[in-house]
């Protein structure tokens, strides 16, 4: 190979999706230089045509957290300013992951775009995500850690309180959406959480909006919701939960009625579907018709662990959305996993599949 070739294959090696104009303004050649440089590999058989292959797929992309979850779970009541004995347990998490990891596990072809440290701790994310989707568009930042997430479960498996070092997040920056835009146009839904910056979302809803490509936004917490761009028509769903509603609303859901009032605010500000859950109460969800209807919580007696459980009904939701199933099934749908998930120890449950999930919804 000469060297323009060497080049270019390096380039092509850490981005497979990058187009023949990127290459061009970034190396300085023109179009047709690269095209020939290019075909010139595939006659070396040094590019096989892959790229190719996968620029033809229409992936789901979920852009956000992928951290390290740790668990403490308490043995007795929760004593403030001593040391109380509990078990404990370290797994991989982050919302945009979990979603993508619960969606690959039903068989969708899914992308995590997210940041990380150089670290042992994304290692293990690596590890451990891989099977379920595609983890090379992951940015990675040597000063920086991996994103962590510590959660204190009381007795009952209630979470008491949680500590979260996200600062990792900051770097999911519009110029890293710029760098992926070509990936990302091909997405046949994007899934974004508010671990991203407000700067970030707001370049995802125009991005999405430009090319008509179907939105979900999930919060993470209601710290984080000041990032919720203030008109929301570029969101084919927002699934956000009453504590987070109360925080960016500045209300008070002190009964069903408010409860409704909210989900007609949140339609009020374009976006064309909601969820508002409301834990053991269930969820109400508003529909672009104007439709608003609760469901009820499916009863779990033997609640194990609720960590996962809002990225569980999550995943339900946008997959059922996806096979443009009723809107009913698409609320089961996220019932049914949530419900499922918090009998498991695990954030997201092990045995879900495709056909295990089609199981779980016929016998509810």
């Amino acid at each position: 190979m000469n060297e323009n070739e060497e080049l270019i294959l390096g380039m092509i090696r850490e981005n497979p999706f990058i187009s023949q104009q990127e290459l061009s303004e970034i190396v300085g050649l023109s179009m047709s230089s690269i095209a020939n440089i290019i075909s010139e590999l595939i006659k070396k058989e040094y590019v096989m045509g892959k790229a190719y292959v996968l620029n033809e797929t229409t992936p789901i992309i979920c852009i956000g957290g992928a951290n390290v979850d740790r668990k403490f779970y308490a043995k007795h009541e929760i004593t403030n300013e001593t040391s109380n004995p509990v078990k404990s347990s370290t797994s991989v998490g982050g919302v945009a992951r979990n979603i993508a990891e619960n969606l690959g596990r039903l068989g969708e072809e899914v992308f995590l775009i997210s940041a990380s440290g150089l670290d042992s701790e994304w290692e293990e994310i690596r590890a451990l995500s891989s099977p379920f989707m595609n983890v090379e568009h992951v940015a990675r930042f040597e000063n920086s850690s991996t994103g962590s997430y510590t959660a204190v479960l009381d007795k009952n498996g209630d979470l008491s309180i949680a500590l979260a070092d996200m600062d990792v997040y900051e770097n999911i920056t519009p110029e890293l959406m710029i760098k992926n835009s070509n990936f990302l146009r091909r997405a046949k839904c994007i899934v974004v959480d508010l671990n991203c910056p407000s700067e970030t979302i707001d370049y995802i809803c125009s991005f999405t909006s430009k090319y008509n490509i179907p939105l979900v936004i999930i919060p993470v917490s209601s710290p984080k919701m000041n990032r919720l761009p203030k008109t929301l028509s570029a969101a084919s769903w927002l699934i956000v939960n009453k504590d987070e509603t109360e925080t960016f609303m500045n209300i008070k859901i002190n009964d069903d009625e408010d409860w409704e009032n909210s989900v007609k605010k949140w339609l009020e500000l374009g976006v064309k579907n909601v969820i508002v859950t409301n834990g053991s109460k269930g969820v109400m969800a508003g529909l672009e018709n104007g439709e608003i209807k609760h469901y009820s919580a499916i009863e779990t007696p033997m609640v194990v662990d609720v960590t996962g459980a809002g990225d569980s009904f999550c995943s339900g939701v946008i997959y059922s959305w996806l096979q443009k199933k009723d809107t009913d099934y698409i609320i089961k749908s996220g019932l049914v996993n949530s419900h499922k998930t918090i009998k498991s120890k695990y954030t997201v449950r092990q045995e879900l599949s495709q056909k295990q999930f089609t199981l779980d919804m016929e016998a509810i």
